[in-house]
């Protein structure tokens, strides 16, 4: 019986049609960016894929506490909340393989990441990215692409046995070796030019083979996208910009491999017209994160100052000092990324582009002070000078009667502006379109 396309694989599909679409993933808990993401879709159009992170989500609970049954209940309310089509959310898991168990050795981080992978796929993630690049405690200092390929079919045997048994469709997955750092380079000097189509084109045929002997072939088929390294990345302070003329030759390769596109991790604050061109160039699928949570932080830090304005200091939210000081209390989110004097590390913490703070905003404390914030100046009516001052892409939007004054909607409103940016690339791009006349 012949399966109906999943939207990811119809978008795919599409695109290897010479339709200049693509895919954008969202790669985040926090409801404020899902509720921003969604009304995004629903303005553009678009499927939302929302994808958790290994070490966010997990059997255990992860760093935000939900397990992928929870997550998945958690974005289907946030769905309902916003009147978003349940049928237009797609689910993934990103870097799904022994990511999080890397110090135990390997027999002990595969039974765990089977555990994860079965998670994932038994509550409905459909798109499952195969990760099994990392070594653990018992491998060599290097992986072979051989060990790294059989680990991942031996992950996708169990992500195919977990949908089934849940009665769900089958999974699409993606595969690669070469993926850049989760969040951004601790310093941009690691970053690393485009893959060679040489090692792109072992990997794939590696892990055909590792599928092929795993009897995986009909899942082999629904392998829609290689993870590689367009030439993209950042880190705390700077960004390494696309540049075609690099990533030419790995595009002109992916373009003769039937039904594949490329996954572009790290694509955080590129410029939008960076994005169509990425799209046109075959990486179809555009993960976001970090410059989500970035304008997360940018618009709470804004209606802090505004806050400072309005209330007296003994009823403020004291939020970005609260937010720090718990920052220096549970410093293992950020310690490892960010050197230098406390005074740079200070400023890191709180404006740094690899944005490690996004792991501090579910801390009750954390959330206790964004609630009294929005309290705060939703009890007052926010003058438009200080929305001119401090927010001043939503004050033009607030005048032209296209958004209101609620703390949490100017938030939103903030992120769904990055958002906008990565949904226009992939379903109305302009990279393939000829030059106007002059």
């Amino acid at each position: 019986m012949t399966q109906t396309p999943s939207p990811i694989q119809s978008i795919v599909q599409a695109h290897r049609r010479g339709q200049p679409v693509g895919m954008y993933s969202v790669c985040c808990s926090h409801p404020l960016v899902l509720r921003a993401a969604m009304r995004v879709a629903l303005e553009h159009d678009t499927p939302l894929l929302v994808e958790a992170t290994s070490n966010q989500v997990d059997q255990f609970g992860g760093y935000t506490g939900m397990t992928p049954v929870q997550f998945h209940r958690h974005l289907l309310q946030l769905a309902r909340e916003q009147g978003f089509p349940a049928e237009r959310l797609v689910l993934g898991g990103d870097h799904l393989g022994p990511n999080a168990w890397q110090r135990q050795d390997s027999a002990t981080a595969m039974m765990h990441a089977e555990t994860l992978v079965a998670a994932y796929a038994g509550a409905g993630f459909h798109k499952i990215h195969l990760d099994c690049s990392m070594r653990c405690a018992d491998d060599p200092a290097r992986l072979d692409d051989e060990t790294v390929a059989g680990r991942s079919a031996r992950l996708c045997a169990v992500a195919e046995a977990a949908a089934g048994a849940a009665g769900l469709p089958p999974p699409v997955y993606v595969i690669g070796t070469e993926v850049p750092v989760p969040g951004g380079e601790a310093a941009l000097a690691d970053a690393g030019a485009p893959t060679a189509p040489s090692a792109a084109a072992r990997t794939l045929e590696v892990h055909r083979q590792a599928f092929a002997a795993a009897g995986l072939r009909d899942a082999w088929r629904r392998v829609i996208a290689l993870v590689v390294q367009p030439g993209v990345d950042f880190d705390a302070s700077h960004i390494q910009h696309y540049d075609p003329a690099q990533a030419a030759v790995l595009s002109d390769w992916v373009a003769g491999q039937p039904g594949l596109v490329f996954e572009a991790h790290s694509t955080d604050y590129q410029r939008e017209a960076s994005l169509h061109a990425m799209v046109r160039d075959h990486f179809a699928i555009l993960k976001v994160g970090p410059a989500a949570t970035f304008a997360l932080r940018e618009g709470l830090l804004a209606l802090c100052q505004i806050e400072d304005e309005l209330v007296q200091p003994s009823a403020r939210s004291r939020l970005m000092q609260v937010l720090d000081d718990v920052m220096l209390a549970k410093p293992q989110h950020w310690r490892a990324h960010y050197a230098g004097s406390s005074d740079e590390q200070r400023v890191l913490r709180r404006y740094g582009l690899s944005d490690r703070c996004r792991y501090y905003w579910g801390e009750p404390e954390v959330a206790d002070a964004v609630a009294r914030l929005f309290a705060n100046l939703d009890a007052r009516e926010i003058p438009l000078p200080l929305l001119s001052q401090h927010l001043p892409e939503q004050y033009l939007d607030v005048l032209q009667g296209q958004l209101g004054t609620h703390a949490q909607a100017l938030v939103e409103h903030k992120i769904g502006r990055v958002l906008a940016q990565y949904a226009r690339a992939c379903s109305r791009n302009m990279a393939a379109l000829p030059a106007p006349a002059l």
